[in-house]
């Protein structure tokens, strides 16, 4: 059903309503019409790394794992079990007349907001820092949420409009400036990417202000921006109780009423919250008319439509048996593989299990289920932590000793030193004696990094206050450390962690994220060489937030890998394999449309395994404009393409670049062509110094001028 058709019928099911029942249906939690044979619906439903908050259902690794693994095809097949999952229960549920919250086909996904400062609790929901990678990831987790079928599968939505990045204790009544050039060079993109490309049914307006008007109800980025320029066609949703920010805490209104008229005016569509309850109130009061209450319900109910909830489906059959079935959980696997990003190697990695009899296993995230899930995360049938998977791996060869170590974190104790944790280093110190190799698991859970309300870090509301491992948790690694065995220290964090002793003083160190439900076997396959590990990092990784402005500073300066100008710990695109791979050559076709005019470039890169294992590797292109004084200053990701290389092979991998990527933004927001040089980077990480010293190898490089 094209939308024109679903908008037509729309129309003439909205027209037999009255205004109560219209404004009813602009709740999150629309109530039934009976007379009209229109069921309850709730608006409600996540699916951030897999169907969320519904039951069981196939979890996927975070949504910053699924960046690091560079990988298009991936986003595509896990949105596509998405809406799988979601249809199944759809199914089940509207069968039984269970119209409750977490049960629709509107999923509140994709996280497209830029992680701009690594403090951010929420950053680990995002696809990372970069507005090009973030995009192009975006839109194949769309299409395969929404599919190509004659009915929409399920609706994606794209959050939170637009400039929204922390600090989650402000959120409420927090004005996030971002001038005109930082909007178009780096908070948009993302977002146009998901409207023009991805055909986005549904957007979700963000808490804060942005440059002074709520995101909510803000004209600039609404009507003139979203659809004014962009020409979105779908339905916008509030974040929850946003509206009642509005008169309560951004005090840009008076009344919940007011705040009714503002919200409906820019079209803010459906209200997650209360307030939209008031609006029979607004309208008896002349502040709304009963055309714009209308013409929020029309737009509703042609997502409806679009989804065939009034109509019998191609997806109807869908059963429930294909929640976490075999199929789904490998394409789980697959993605937590891929994900999962190697730091540093001195070759110790991978093990071989036939010459080890006691490992030793230590820290409060080995053996722990939350720090596999990440937030807004369904429910497993069954976890497998990163002790498991070692044990599972080594049984019957090796020997597999087990501390906690200690505390992930202590609360109210933040002041103190290093040596006030008494812990059980005693007994780490122990098991260090009795090892042949010591795996430390170190980082965070959803509870310490997370959203405002969700989270129990209480000293910042899910914001980090820096960017170091809590104080029980550097003790234990500073203790193994000191003990001489060989020794690997995987992270798991959904952001950026200060690891600087790690890189210093341990033989392998890998970063691991939120893997996902059984994410400990697939860490397991990489630590034995089942599997090289590909990932690459989606953020930078910095030594210090004393490297970093101010959290609430918008400015871009010195911000992420394009602005910054200081040396990282481990830089964005960063990531090693078991192999030795390099791009040795690079070539740049420049490319004209049908008019001759010019359309992007085609990068043909030659890239070689010179090592002995097999791996998957992505090779990465970048630009950088040479000849503007505004551009970025550092070169940017314009193109990535993940390839698998035998020992030994050579491929030659083809890497479109779009127009978009040759363009710059002056002061004035303007996008255009304000050059003709270029610098064409291709490598395995980006081209900067930092990258080149802990790999070893430098990106092939072309200099490209436009006729």
């Amino acid at each position: 059903m094209n939308r024109e058709e679903a908008r037509n019928r729309a129309k003439e099911l909205v027209a037999k309503m009255t205004v109560e029942e219209k404004a009813s249906q602009l709740r999150y939690d629309s109530p039934a019409i009976d007379r009209l044979g229109v069921p309850a619906y709730n608006w409600w439903n996540e699916a951030l790394h897999g169907v969320a908050r519904a039951g069981t259902a196939t979890m996927f690794p975070q949504a910053i794992a699924l960046a690091a693994a560079f990988d298009e095809d991936l986003m595509k097949q896990v949105g596509e079990v998405i809406a799988e999952e979601g249809r199944a229960k759809y199914n089940e549920q509207a069968k039984r007349g269970d119209r409750d919250i977490y049960k629709g086909l509107t999923f509140w996904s994709p996280n497209v907001n830029i992680f701009r400062d690594p403090r951010w609790g929420r950053g680990h929901e995002t696809y990372g820092e970069d507005p090009f990678l973030t995009g192009t990831l975006a839109v194949p987790f769309i299409k395969g949420i929404q599919g190509d079928g004659e009915y929409m599968k399920a609706a994606a939505c794209a959050k939170h409009f637009a400039v929204h990045s922390g600090p989650e204790g402000e959120r409420h009544f927090f004005d996030a400036k971002a001038s005109k050039k930082d909007l178009e060079e780096t908070y948009l993109p993302a977002f146009e990417a998901c409207v023009k490309e991805g055909n986005v049914e549904a957007v979700m307006g963000a808490y804060n202000r942005t440059n002074g008007e709520p995101c909510c109800a803000n004209k600039p980025l609404m009507v003139d921006l979203l659809r004014g320029k962009w020409g979105f066609k779908g339905h916008f949703v509030s974040d929850c109780w946003a509206i009642r920010d509005f008169h309560e805490n951004h005090k840009v209104t008076a009344t919940a009423e007011e705040s009714v008229k503002l919200a409906l005016e820019m079209g803010c569509d459906v209200n997650c919250g209360c307030t939209y309850q008031k609006m029979m109130n607004a309208y008896r009061a002349g502040l709304i008319t009963e055309e714009q209450i209308t013409e929020s319900a029309v737009r509703l109910f042609t997502t409806r439509f679009l989804l065939g909830m009034f109509d019998k489906t191609e997806y109807d059959n869908i059963p429930f048996t294909v929640v976490e079935c075999d199929e789904h959980q490998k394409v789980a696997s697959r993605a937590a593989a891929e994900s999962i990003v190697l730091l540093k190697n001195d070759g110790l990695l991978p093990l071989d299990k036939t010459k080890l009899k006691t490992i030793g296993v230590v820290g409060p995230n080995a053996d722990s289920r939350i720090a596999l899930q990440g937030n807004y995360h369904g429910t497993s049938s069954r976890f497998v932590t990163v002790l498991e998977g070692i044990e599972d791996k080594v049984e019957g060869s090796a020997r597999v000793l087990y501390s906690e170590g200690c505390d992930l974190w202590k609360p109210n104790l933040s002041n103190l030193s290093d040596q006030d944790y008494p812990d059980r280093l005693s007994e780490v110190q122990t098991i260090a004696d009795y090892s042949d190799v010591m795996v430390v698991v170190v980082g965070l859970d959803e509870n310490l990094e997370g959203e405002e309300g969700d989270a129990g870090n209480q000293f910042a509301s899910g914001d980090k206050v820096n960017l170091e491992l809590p104080i029980p948790q550097r003790q234990l690694l500073n203790s193994v450390l000191a003990c001489g065995k060989p020794t690997i220290v995987i992270n798991m964090s959904g952001s950026s962690i200060n690891l600087g002793v790690a890189q210093d003083k341990a033989a392998a160190v890998i970063q691991a994220w939120y893997p996902g439900a059984k994410g400990g076997r697939d860490v397991a396959d990489i630590l034995f060489g089942d599997v090289s590990p590909s990932g690459k990092l989606p953020v930078t990784f910095y030594k210090s937030a004393d490297d970093l402005p101010d959290f609430k500073d918008y400015s871009m300066k010195n911000r992420t890998y394009r602005y910054f100008e200081g040396t990282p710990l481990y830089p964005f695109g960063y990531g090693l394999t078991y192999g030795k791979c390099s791009v040795k050559d690079v070539d740049v076709e420049l490319v004209k449309d049908d008019k001759g005019e010019f359309a992007g470039a085609k990068v043909t890169a030659t890239v070689v395994n010179e090592g002995k294992r097999d791996t998957d590797e992505v090779v990465q292109i970048y630009i950088k404009d040479t000849g503007f004084e505004l551009a970025i200053p550092n070169p940017s990701l314009c193109g990535f393409k993940r390839v698998h290389l035998a020992a030994g092979e050579e491929k030659k991998v083809v890497v479109d670049i779009n127009r978009k990527a040759f363009t710059s933004v002056d002061e004035e927001g303007v996008r255009d062509l304000f050059s003709k040089n270029f610098t064409i980077y291709a490598g395995t990480s980006q081209p900067d110094k930092r990258s080149e010293e802990l790999t070893g190898v430098k990106c092939a490089a072309k200099d490209v001028q436009l006729l």
